[in-house]
């Protein structure tokens, strides 16, 4: 029998004395990185997730007749947003396609009304995923040692890269061919090279869902999409692979993902600070809350790497109250997070706002 959803309380969340000295020494690797780069290209770029391979605009509409304990927060009343989809890989820096890690999708959702997260401007709410269903780490501190590791491989030879990247793929099908996976080698560039637009995209960590706790997936859904599941992209000779690739699909015709939601429905065995620890779909299956919609369109252009890349910051913690990112990772990014987009509006001498329209 499956357990009602637990109520959300501050008390869930049990924050450690060591966070604000991980999360300066967080900021700081970031600052390595963002130094780093910033000196080869003359532009900042994002510390992390910096090369963007499908940038979407898209309309999310939240469904009619949802049961109370789904009908919580933005998605409380049915109706539709205008939305950005960015698609992108981990590094912080500008690789070739070659050289494969984890994809990542963040979702920026428009016209969003509400109580907001201190310091979040605008009316617009974001969500951001990877495509796996948990995180790297347990916790802060120990995810401060892979992204330090992360740091000292920025602006390393690319070649170098590409060839570590072919042995690490090569032991992770190795892992995966007696039934097991390792986050690490995916991080570290042995994540199989699929096609982004195929994947399904977790938070990974928890969120405060109005008067409940919950992790959200992003799931393909139209005959679009689901063709490219585990579809393994071809790189070679092509530096830019993915967003061809990319941009080839979102032409061809409209594309549908659902957005789902699974409640928390015991702390314990559904734990709220680590980020480690898969949720029990069988004790809470996702359930779907909204629609997302991308008409046929270019997946990525020049103009909207302005408008998206440049101008756009996305972060957990831009958003409603109702939707408070939960944990000790999600902690420390409110911090981090706001420091690298700092550091880029700073150096391109460019400052950032909250859209309030898609410029079409």
């Amino acid at each position: 029998m499956i357990q009602d959803p637990i109520r959300f309380h501050p008390g869930l969340e049990s924050p450690d004395e060591t966070e604000p000295q991980v999360t300066a020494d967080l900021i700081a690797a970031l600052q390595q990185i963002l130094e780093t780069t910033s000196e080869d290209y003359g532009h900042a770029v994002r510390a992390v997730h910096a090369k963007s391979h499908g940038l979407i605009e898209a309309e999310l509409t939240v469904l009619d007749g949802l049961a109370p304990e789904y009908a919580q927060g933005l998605f409380a009343t049915a109706g539709t947003h205008p939305a950005v989809i960015r698609l992108s890989i981990n590094p912080g820096d500008l690789l070739a396609d070659s050289i494969s890690v984890p994809r990542g999708l963040a979702l920026k959702l428009l016209k969003v009304e509400g109580e907001r997260l201190p310091g979040a401007e605008g009316d617009t709410q974001d969500f951001v995923m990877v495509n796996g269903p948990v995180f790297v780490a347990p916790d802060a501190e120990t995810f401060l040692g892979s992204l330090k590791l992360l740091a000292k491989t920025t602006d390393r030879a690319e070649w170098a890269k590409k060839a570590l990247s072919a042995v690490l793929r090569g032991a992770e099908r190795v892992i995966e061919a007696v039934g097991g996976e390792s986050a690490t080698l995916k991080t570290m560039g042995g994540a199989p090279n699929v096609h982004p637009l195929g994947e399904r995209y977790f938070t990974q960590t928890a969120y405060r869902y109005g008067d409940h706790v919950a992790k959200l997936s992003l799931v393909p859904v139209s005959a679009s999409l689901t063709r490219h599941g585990g579809e393994r992209i071809e790189v070679d000779g092509r530096h830019d692979a993915i967003r061809e690739d990319v941009d080839r699909a979102m032409r061809e015709g409209p594309a549908e993902w659902e957005l789902r939601v699974q409640l928390c429905r015991d702390p314990e065995a559904m734990p709220i600070e680590d980020p480690t620890v898969l949720w029990d779909e069988a004790e809470s299956p996702f359930v779907t809350v909204a629609r997302l919609r991308a008409e046929a369109q270019p997946g990525w252009s020049e103009d909207r790497a302005e408008r998206i890349d440049e101008a756009m910051r996305f972060s957990p913690w831009t958003g409603l109250e109702a939707h408070r990112p939960l944990g000790s990772v999600n902690r420390v990014r409110k911090a981090t997070y706001e420091a690298s987009a700092d550091f880029r509006s700073r150096f391109n001498r460019c400052p950032m706002h909250e859209p309030s329209q898609l410029a079409g």
